[in-house]
């Protein structure tokens, strides 16, 4: 019987989902460019080959979810009657039909319609025929919308499942809830179960391993069983009777003596009878926990005429307490001891056993005559063997005080090191040649740093170490009231420096009129007279610049400016003037070029940060997804709905 590892299975999607992912891929494998003038031969081909490429991954999808569900037939009867109770197998294998029946219909329509799509005669009826069979698979598949969300969650709550293995060496814990199961399964196994002090704190199975003899053991927490009918058990309880009835493992029944948990030790006892069925053909024990609040030699007499019935069937009473972890070692000696003897003891009455034995032959030597032949030890092995009896003491080894000790044993690394007792456990030893390099100092040292210690003092005491006091003349203040002057000036112009370069202002700009730039025409012909310069011509002129004549102009304009006359001072050009040049919009306001590389900067994170966030080709796009696919959507439309497909 195979084993399944339930957390393998793959995800199983909604009806809406399953249909979206089939289509989609169709559109994505298969080709998408037909055209009516295609040979007829060419478009039945095409619309063929999206039909059963869709039909085959419907059937593939399917395929691979019927296959991944264990089934309970092919299980072991464990995990069977586990997922019986938990899931209903009734339901379950009929989700799984009802799967394996859809699948079987899909592939029926993508036959048909391939056969159908042999009698098309024009690209129109080839497309319908395909919409009309890929329609028909989904809506096949959204019929089966409640068994895949069934089937969900059924593979979620297995994923959560412990991996238990019903074959290996195996401890189950039971018995009524709050007699501390879960507290025995978290002191010998690395296993966090949830314990409080209330009943059905465990409300599944929990597993936890740990190691005995070199060998790997199976630990199985059970949820509390109440004395009552099978019938009235609920959910929690099923599992743990299921693990009793299935598992071959030892069974440790726990008894709360102290009777904290609600229930007297009659009625536990009573509990035993009730499921002691279970319990055949595996080995016993039965824990007696909290023996920290109630001793077993403080049990009333009820109680132990109670306990009694245990030894009546030679059924060992293992006292434990899990708080002060008083016997919880015993106890996990005892089971495994128990479970290896029960499993040995039953390889040996199995055929297996028999098999093997008729393959070995024991060869027995005849005795070749009737001369006695004693074994011979030399006589230096008979020395060492007699010197080895005088000694008084015998070293003895880890293993041998581990055996001796048992629980009490705890390593002592330190014990053999070469140092006295009494500095051999320091906190923080440094080790050299196996001794204490902190205790081996030298001997006059500490006399030595005493020593120092007194001269010191006396050379405070005599005011060796004293510094003069030496008086500041008037000299020497002014000069340090000026340095001090000097740094805060320093400082000043430092932080006024900083202000200016930093400052927010605008540049004042070319077009600004020339009294503000502090110049003037009348400034400019002084200037040019000074110089030598005849300005007498120049009384009307304004000294203004104007913009540039275009380089070429159309003919007519040519012509009409060749056709103006010309009139004596007029041929200045006065109704032509342009406004003066302005500076880009990306110069304008920049004060400096490092200014303007760092407004490039932002301005290209901005972007870029827009870009990113909205999914855009750059600044100028403005691409809105749309919200139905062109290739789900496009094309004629038949008699119905416009949201089908």
């Amino acid at each position: 019987m195979p084993l399944y590892n339930f957390k393998k299975i793959t995800v199983v999607p909604t009806a809406k989902d399953f249909v979206n992912i089939m289509l989609s891929k169709t559109q994505r494998k298969t080709p998408t460019v037909v055209h009516k003038h295609y040979k007829i031969s060419r478009i039945r081909s095409f619309y063929t080959r999206k039909v059963r490429y869709t039909q085959q991954n419907f059937n593939e999808r399917l395929s691979m979810i019927i296959q991944e569900f264990p089934k309970l037939d092919n299980i072991h009867p464990f995990y069977a009657d586990l997922m019986n109770i938990l899931y209903d197998k009734d339901h379950y294998k009929l989700a799984l039909g009802q799967l394996n029946q859809a699948r079987h219909l899909i592939d029926n329509v993508g036959k048909d319609y391939v056969r159908l799509m042999k009698f098309g005669d024009s690209l129109y009826r080839c497309k319908m025929l395909k919409k009309a069979a890929l329609g028909r698979m989904a809506t096949i598949m959204k019929r089966q919308a409640p068994n895949l969300v069934y089937l969900e969650q059924v593979r979620q709550h297995l994923s959560r499942l412990p991996s238990i293995d019903p074959y290996t060496r195996t401890l189950i814990l039971c018995g009524f809830p709050n007699v501390g199961k879960s507290s025995f399964l978290n002191k010998i196994t690395r296993a966090d179960v949830e314990v409080h002090s209330y009943a059905f704190t465990t409300k599944s199975l929990y597993v936890g391993h740990t190691d005995y003899k070199y060998l790997r053991w199976q630990v199985v927490d059970t949820p509390g069983v109440l004395d009552h009918p099978l019938e009235e058990r609920n959910v929690i309880e099923m599992q743990a009777v299921t693990a009793l009835a299935h598992l071959r493992a030892a069974i440790l029944y726990f008894i709360d003596v102290s009777e904290q948990c609600g229930h007297s030790i009659a009625e536990q006892v009573k509990l035993y009878e009730s499921i002691k069925p279970l319990f055949t053909n595996k080995p016993l024990l039965v824990v007696c926990n909290k023996t920290d609040v109630t001793p077993m030699d403080q049990l009333s007499e009820a109680s132990r005429e109670a306990l009694s019935i245990f030894e009546k069937n030679n059924v060992p009473l293992l006292p434990m307490s899990a708080v002060t972890e008083e016997g919880v070692m015993a106890v996990k000696q005892q089971a495994c001891d128990t479970l290896l003897a029960y499993r040995i003891e039953n390889k040996i009455q199995a055929k297996k056993v028999d098999s093997i034995l008729n393959r070995l032959h024991v060869a027995l030597p005849k005795t070749r005559d009737d001369k006695e032949r004693p074994p011979h030890i030399p006589e230096m092995v008979l020395q060492k063997q007699r010197l080895a009896e005088l000694q008084e003491f015998k070293k003895k080894l880890e293993k041998n005080l581990e055996d001796e000790l048992g629980d009490d044993y705890i390593l002592d690394l330190k014990k053999n090191y070469d140092l006295p007792d009494d500095i051999k456990y320091d906190i923080i030893p440094e080790f050299w040649n196996g001794r204490n390099i902190a205790d081996f100092i030298h001997a006059e040292l500490l006399q030595k740093v005493e020593d120092l210690e007194k001269e010191e003092a006396l050379r405070e005491e005599a005011g060796y170490y004293a510094v003069p006091k030496l008086e500041i003349d008037e000299t020497l203040r002014e000069i340090k009231e000026l340095a001090q002057k000097i740094r805060d000036r320093k400082i000043i112009n430092r932080n006024e420096s900083r202000i200016s370069r930093q400052s927010s202002k605008p540049t004042t700009p070319r077009t600004a009129p020339a009294k503000a730039r502090g110049r003037s025409a009348t400034d400019f012909r002084s200037r040019m007279e000074d110089l030598g310069v005849d300005m007498e011509d120049t009384e009307n002129a304004h000294f203004t610049k104007t913009r540039g004549r275009a380089r070429s102009l159309t003919r007519s304009q040519s012509r009409t400016n060749a056709k103006k006359p010309r009139l004596g001072s007029m041929h200045r050009s006065t109704s032509t003037s342009r406004s003066q040049s302005r500076l880009p919009r990306n110069q304008s306001g920049v004060r400096d070029s490092s200014m303007q590389l760092k407004l490039k900067q932002v301005a290209h994170k901005a972007i870029a940060k827009k870009v990113k966030k909205q999914g855009l080709k750059g600044e100028a796009d403005r691409f809105i997804g749309t919200k139905r696919p062109k290739h789900l959507y496009a094309g004629k439309r038949g008699i119905g709905k416009t949201e089908r497909r």
